[in-house]
């Protein structure tokens, strides 16, 4: 009887200490949470101006998700003082400001993907709440669709927003729009409750979430004429383009060969003056529409930074006041680690068919000296081969070997030290190449024929998944042929020098002037060995390139893109580059 009593006291006290909770199973909660009621009469009209809160009650324990970049209000409050829930759950969400609202005024606002349920975050999707000052809601809406005009990228996140502003005799974009909401992940947005007017659209890339246009920092799309709003739109689309960056000094650090002065944007042209006494000979580089500088000297021989560090001066113009020089500085000390070099431009080792030789040097080459060069095939120490060696036209950093390579055959090429000059230095080892002259077999070629093509020139681009321009060829006409090309999967892209000036211009929201054309073609391209890819292009065709199949699609010998540096062909002063590039010569998109 004794141990029975044992054992029942044991099992109550189990049962006892286990852990009280919900009970395991059942359908997961899928419903988002449901607005109930707000401090607002539900007649959302005659809201007295002096309110200074927003309270909306809902059926259950809700939390806000990046609140900060979810939610916009139209026309923008200013002194938003507290929003509730902040890191604890609530039933209510709650906003309180400072300001006093307009006169005859319908506020919205778009909470986004902000609001969710605690429990298992389902989301209130776009959920909406407006009111006026006046006797009436206003009730119109523009609609439509916004893409990066240039990007390859997926549907997905984005940090996209449309705005508009209310056409007055100046318009200050140094403000929030008077109307603002998200782009969804899908590329759609929506402005909801309208007052009638004319209004300028303004579409951006918010990278800083400030809901202001950035110039230069952030992409642009627009229109030029205003939007007259007189019933609800649809179907207003705005593509996305890169936007021209003002020019803006940013910094000078020490490089090999002297100082690298960098720049926000691209100016036409800079002109740089010493003000050390020190240092008397140098020499000025500059690419026009780059945004770096070199200016080169002797540090040995100017004595600069040699024991101690320097307080480098120059003065600078980028092309603002023609008569100014704004002054820059710097400490500097001398690396002896930065001598001038050379090395091969040719991937893998591989040289292609009808390719030419390249080598690149880290400082700017005025001259190289062929005597003492050395080309031989390999395994033949004794006969040299005939060769020519010239300074590239179009990139003084690099050197192009021309010969009769054979398909199949190995070489060799010896660079003597100080056989190739800069300004004030020479390479300071010699190198060795060792390369071999591919075969034409394991290359393929692509022709395409434009329909509607520019009337100007342009540059066609062979781009992979990750938007690098694998080869690219500035032309005009109808006609293009790539002879040349790595078995891969290609996506293309062209780029309108509308203006003839060896450059892709970006937007210009400031002086209102669009970005230069541009096209994608809508399907990905196969290239082969021994293939020649024939495609037709009707540059009218809007059909959207389906990014969801890159890369799904295989070359006979399953090979991935990767081309030698020499393969892109820029056209003499383009930079026709997607990203940032301050030291290489490169055509700019």
């Amino acid at each position: 009887m004794k141990r029975f009593l044992l054992l029942f006291v044991i099992g109550f006290l189990l049962q006892s200490c286990a852990r009280v909770g919900s009970p395991v199973g059942g359908l997961k909660d899928s419903l988002a949470p449901k607005f109930l009621s707000s401090n607002i009469d539900t007649t959302r009209i005659n809201v007295p101006r002096d309110i200074k809160e927003l309270r909306l009650d809902f059926d259950e324990y809700v939390t806000l998700k990046d609140i900060n970049k979810n939610l916009s209000i139209s026309p923008p409050i200013q002194n938003i003082t507290r929003i509730i829930p902040s890191s604890i759950a609530n039933k209510f969400v709650l906003i309180q400001w400072k300001d006093t609202l307009r006169t005859n005024t319908t506020y919205n606002f778009n909470f986004g993907n902000a609001i969710a349920d605690n429990n298992e975050s389902n989301v209130l999707r776009y959920f909406n709440f407006a009111f006026s000052t006046g006797d009436k809601l206003d009730d119109f809406f523009i609609s439509g669709e916004v893409k990066d005009a240039l990007s390859l990228k997926k549907a997905g996140e984005n940090k996209f927003v449309v705005g508009i502003y209310q056409v007055k005799d100046t318009i200050d974009y140094k403000q929030k729009p008077y109307y603002i909401t998200k782009v969804d992940d899908d590329g759609y947005y929506e402005l909801n409750y309208l007052a009638p007017g004319k209004y300028r659209i303004v579409a951006f890339d918010d990278e800083n979430g400030n809901s202001i246009y950035d110039p230069g920092k952030e992409k642009i799309g627009f229109q030029k004429e205003s939007v007259d709003v007189e019933k609800s739109i649809s179907g207003l689309n705005v593509k996305l383009y890169p936007s021209k960056k003002p020019v803006k000094y940013l910094e000078m650090k020490e490089v090999p060969g002297g100082v690298l002065m960098t720049f926000e944007g691209r100016p036409d042209s800079i002109r740089v003056q010493s003000q050390s006494e020190k240092l008397t000979d140098y020499k000025v580089t500059h690419t026009p529409k780059s945004d770096s500088v070199r200016i080169w000297f002797d540090a040995v021989k100017s004595n600069l930074g040699q024991t101690t560090v320097e307080n480098l001066k120059f003065g600078y113009n980028a092309g603002t006041k023609k008569d100014t020089l704004y002054s820059a500085s710097l400490f500097y000390r001398y690396n002896t680690k930065n001598a001038m070099d050379v090395n091969s431009d040719n991937g893998g080792g591989m040289l292609p068919p009808k390719e030419n030789f390249k080598i690149s040097s880290n400082y700017y080459i005025t001259s190289i000296n062929t005597d003492k060069w050395a080309f031989r095939a390999e395994g033949d120490s004794l006969n040299t081969l005939p060769f020519t060696a010239r300074i590239s036209e179009t990139n003084p950093y690099q050197i192009i070997v021309n010969a009769d390579f054979v398909s199949g055959k190995k070489y060799q090429l010896t660079v003597p030290k100080e056989t190739v000059s800069s300004f004030y230095a020479k390479n300071y080892q010699s190198k060795r190449f060792d390369f071999e002259a591919d075969k034409v077999e394991n290359y393929g070629s692509l022709t395409f024929k434009l329909e509607n093509a520019p009337s100007s020139s342009y540059w066609i681009q062979l781009v992979d998944s990750s938007e690098n321009v694998l080869y690219q060829k500035y032309t005009k006409g109808s006609d293009v042929k790539f002879d040349i090309l790595k078995p891969a999967e290609y996506i293309v892209r062209i780029l309108v020098d509308n203006n003839e000036n060896k450059y892709w211009d970006e937007a210009n929201f400031q002086n209102e002037t669009f970005a230069e054309d541009s096209y994608i073609y809508y399907k990905t391209v196969i290239v082969r060995p021994l293939w020649d890819s024939n495609e037709t292009w009707d540059l009218k065709d809007t059909r959207a390139l389906d990014t969801s199949k890159l890369g799904t699609q295989k070359t006979d010998n399953n090979t991935t893109p990767t081309p030698p540096s020499n393969s892109v062909i820029p056209a003499t002063g383009t930079r026709p580059e997607l990203k940032n590039d301050r030291n290489i010569l490169k055509p700019t998109r």
